[in-house]
């Protein structure tokens, strides 16, 4: 079956991540420490010079609260999550992993009640 053959374009990529940082009042140094990569490496990413694993992505997705397929293809389905959940996302990504799981079990706990 051939369907259209959809490109990853790094400069939309970019952008995308840029006006995400940027929305969240984030400098590039603050999110370069969030995922783990040096400085320049992320504002290269940025500027659409070089591309990234799926796993940075996925750690820039999660902080910045926002999904691959918007990062990827700058569009939100109707599935989406809506703008309160992903201000918890964005809050969930800025904790280190014991935090997370501990934030996690209390919204569990708060959700059953």
């Amino acid at each position: 079956m051939e369907g259209k053959k959809q490109l990853y374009d790094r400069n939309a990529v970019g952008e995308r991540i840029r006006a995400c940082r940027e929305e969240r009042g984030l400098s590039r140094r603050k999110m370069s420490e969030q995922i783990g990569k040096a400085e320049k490496y992320y504002a290269d990413i940025e500027r659409g010079y070089c591309g990234m694993s799926l796993e940075t992505m996925i750690e820039i997705a999660g902080y910045l609260g926002t999904t691959l397929d918007y990062l990827i293809f700058g569009k939100y389905d109707r599935q989406d999550l809506p703008e309160d959940s992903r201000s918890i996302l964005f809050c969930l990504g800025k904790c280190d992993e014991k935090k997370r799981e501990k934030a996690m079990e209390l919204l569990r706990v708060y959700l059953s009640e």
